[in-house]
């Protein structure tokens, strides 16, 4: 069954704005989004992809990387400077510039891409633990973490970016080690892996994850104390310390190591660092900040969709907020029990790939976003961060082919599950009031035919256009019925309905509108219809207009 639910800006959105907790650029959105860039892939696979490919051939991957994020980021920078972001991050604003079915087919499969990444990460903390503690179980651990870091998430988000810090500062302590580290000894292990086995584009896809997690603070929206300002300054300022370090990196890893220690030895920088296990400290550093982002992140898109009414009916709980800070409790402990339910799993490599598909889709949908309301020059679209409509599809571009890079088979499933979301959503007939880029889209293209209708003569292909003065339409119904006689629905036809200004209003105005459409869709005739008031300065004209507005 269908439902027409109408959504209004101010109705829906005036709750989560209650929730201010004052979070900064560097504590709400730049410490969460370079906290998941330097991940564990950093620490893990950075040797690899340099061994592979060799140091130039890095820092081109690294770049390329890292411009299809920061063009991302400058497409974030343009929705978010354009309008207030609330509550939801990537889904508010998408759903706020693309309509609601979109935003909700991305933000649906967002979220359980967040809940996984939860458990993803725990699994990988847990992992990383049980080699150095070989009697623990390593589903224990995963489950242990998973709780705790919900318990941290649950107390307040303040708290969960203040043990970010700490977090951070044992990252910044490994990569000081790194720098001030020396030669590692040669790999005398079995080797397994050979140099240049795999080509260019195979290690950028190995690699490419590493520069995702600008969604992290940008799931924070609606805890910022200024959005506006500090989404577009934070991501991007993430997005450049990343690719900093990422060129660093290399450069070092080159120097100190060989080929084939880079290639068979994931813990290769454990060898460099001037002390070894503060790389340890940094994996586990890497693995629980992303997953305290995630299980932040993920409970407040649940918020902004179960508010947007986008969930089914017995879900809707989901979109309440508890505290003076809107916290979305609920929805937290709904992600604990999916991500516990993963963790149970115990193996999420198959999902993994799908799960970076749902991020870079939310990236390409971001940069399609911002490149349509760019190029149609919109007059509600004003950002103040500008941004060229071309970088934004080119972003959009990039993550089309990264996605296939990485994985085929995975980027046609999670296309499958965008467009089943979609096209459920669509049946729900939801309604919103705040508008979006597709009405935009429809007038730029009927004005751009319009226009070339005008200078280009057909007498082949002419229609009729017709303005009916109709008065009240049921009692001159036989005006309405000759005009769509004369156009058989192939024409244009308005037919207009002049009310005078001592009985009208603008809430009887909507009304006969609204009679007056279903009238002419229950006769299947296809024309426009309008209750038009005369303007104020013809006041004194009214006994003029009053007897063709009423004549019978």
């Amino acid at each position: 069954m269908s439902q027409n639910t109408s959504l209004s800006s101010s109705g829906v959105d005036n709750k989560s704005s209650l929730a201010k907790t004052g979070l900064g650029t560097f504590g709400g959105v730049f410490t969460p989004s370079i906290l998941t860039i330097l991940g564990v892939i950093m620490y893990l696979r950075f040797g690899w992809v340099l061994g592979q490919v060799g140091l130039w051939q890095t820092l081109l991957i690294v770049t390329l990387s890292t411009a299809i994020t920061f063009l991302t980021g400058l497409s974030i920078a343009a929705i978010a400077t354009d309008q207030v972001v609330k509550a939801g991050g990537a889904y508010y604003m998408i759903s706020r510039s693309l309509g609601i079915e979109t935003g909700g087919a991305v933000g649906i499969p967002l979220y359980f891409a967040q809940a996984f990444s939860v458990a993803l990460y725990t699994l990988g903390f847990a992992e990383s633990v049980v080699r150095v503690m070989p009697g623990w179980n390593l589903t224990l651990v995963a489950a242990i973490t998973t709780v705790g870091v919900t318990l941290l998430a649950l107390k307040s988000a303040q708290i969960a970016i203040r043990a970010q810090y700490v977090i951070m500062a044992a990252i910044a302590v490994s990569l000081l080690c790194l720098v001030f580290g020396h030669e590692a000894a040669p790999y005398t292990g079995n080797v397994e892996v050979q140099p240049h086995s795999a080509g260019f584009w195979a290690v950028l896809a190995v690699f490419f994850p590493a520069v995702t997690g600008i969604m992290a603070g940008v799931n924070m929206s609606g805890d910022l104390r200024d959005p506006q300002k500090s989404i577009p300054w934070g991501t991007l300022a993430a997005i450049v310390t990343g690719y900093g370090i990422y060129l660093i990196i290399p450069v070092i890893l080159y120097f100190r190591a060989d080929p084939i220690t880079l290639l068979n030895d994931p813990l290769v920088m454990r060898r460099i660092a001037l002390w070894g296990d503060s790389v340890l400290l940094g994996v586990w550093g890497a693995t629980l900040s992303s997953a305290i982002g995630s299980i932040m992140g993920a409970p407040r898109i649940l918020q902004a969709l179960a508010r947007d009414n986008i969930l089914p009916s017995p879900l809707r709980w989901l979109g309440r907020g508890e505290g003076a800070e809107d916290e979305p409790r609920l929805g937290t402990l709904f992600t604990l029990g999916i991500a516990l339910a993963a963790v149970g799993i115990g193996d999420l490599n198959l999902l993994a790939p799908i799960l970076t598909m749902f991020f870079l889709t939310t990236y390409m949908v971001l940069n399609i976003a911002a490149g349509v309301e760019g190029f149609l020059q919109s007059p509600s679209f004003r950002p103040s961060f500008k941004v060229h409509w071309g970088f934004s599809l080119a972003g959009a571009v990039g993550c089309i082919g990264v996605m296939f890079l990485i994985n085929v088979t995975a980027t046609i499933l999670a296309a499958v599950v965008v467009l089943g979301v979609y096209l459920w959503l669509e049946r729900q007939e939801l309604a919103c009031t705040w508008g979006d880029v597709r009405q935009g889209m429809w007038m730029t293209l009927v004005r751009s035919g319009l226009m070339n209708m005008t200078t280009i003569p057909d007498p082949k292909n002419w229609r009729p256009h017709l303005l009916v003065f109709a008065g009240n339409h049921l009692k001159r119904w036989h005006l309405v019925e000759l005009a769509a006689a004369l156009t058989h629905n192939r024409g244009l036809v308005s037919i207009f309905n002049i009310l005078p200004l001592d009985i009208s209003n603008p809430q009887r105005q909507d009304n006969l509108t609204a009679i007056a459409q279903e009238d002419l869709d229950q006769a299947n005739i296809q024309a426009f219809f309008g209750s038009k008031l005369p303007p104020t300065s013809m006041k004194a004209w009214n006994n003029w207009w009053k007897p063709m507005a009423l004549a019978p």
